[in-house]
């Protein structure tokens, strides 16, 4: 977790933030001096989470508001909850995924994919119109959306989800042309992180998943969370429509 206070004055929001890679990326904006607001679906998990941000980091400001990110209601009250406690809404995180669906397209279910399109990458888009209608389209901001190397590589097993965060990857291209100057856009793309989320995917053993990364490991989520932090700092002022890997050397070994 940093210890620079390169945050102060800002404000963000962070989506599926009551446990992993969204709880990490929240701990290490307070420690920046952030105040953050984290929503997830299910209210106790996340007021549990809010509490141990607070416990963990002194004079934490976090305002957890429980919400369904593929509902357009939810997404608008939460980005002006988020507003009118904190004054400003300077940093998005779209970090809500879900992945119902293993295995060969051809005998998918439809609706589960529909879903798995609906809330990986509409309503990211979605998040994004609020942000910018509530406060970022007059004051400039950075957004950051959690993609996947699945986006960026076939896998044949998780095909509908990668294909859902190949959309984010070039939704976030384009969102960075159509908002520049005053609001950067940009996503990362993790490899196997340990998280509840990519259990399945480690399901014959961390050891034997790990083998194929360069790193011998897995990711973590603080990994993902130094990075999700520079990027919306100053430091990447000039860095927008970037996909960032952050895999372990996965991906440069030509397999997935």
């Amino acid at each position: 977790m940093s210890e620079i206070r390169d945050l102060e004055g800002r404000t963000a929001l962070v989506t599926g933030a009551s446990r992993g890679i969204g709880k990490a990326i929240a701990a290490e904006f307070l420690a920046r001096g952030a105040k953050v607001a984290i929503t997830a679906r299910k209210p106790e998990p996340l007021e549990e989470a809010a509490a141990e941000l607070r416990a963990n980091v002194d004079g934490a400001q976090v305002l957890p508001i429980a919400g369904n990110a593929g509902d357009a209601d939810s997404r608008a009250e939460t980005v002006a909850r988020t507003v009118a406690e904190f004054g400003s809404l300077d940093i998005l995180i779209n970090n809500t995924g879900i992945n119902p669906v293993f295995g060969s397209l051809m005998e998918a279910d439809l609706d589960a994919v529909r879903k798995i399109f609906d809330v990986n990458v509409v309503a990211a888009l979605g998040y994004i119109q609020q942000a910018h209608k509530a406060w970022m389209g007059e004051h400039g901001g950075a957004v950051v959306n959690l993609a996947s190397v699945a986006g960026l590589r076939s896998t044949g097993v998780i095909a509908a989800y990668g294909a859902s965060k190949a959309a984010l990857i070039r939704l976030t291209e384009e969102l960075a042309w159509q908002l520049g100057p005053k609001i950067r856009v940009n996503a990362v793309a993790p490899g196997v992180v340990k998280t509840k989320f990519a259990e399945a995917l480690v399901a014959g053993g961390e050891d034997q998943a790990s083998a194929i990364y360069p790193m011998k490991r897995l990711g973590t989520p603080e990994d993902v969370a130094g990075l999700v932090g520079f990027l919306v700092s100053d430091a990447a002022a000039w860095i927008t429509g970037e996909t960032v890997r952050v895999d372990g050397g996965l991906l440069s070994t030509g397999s997935l």
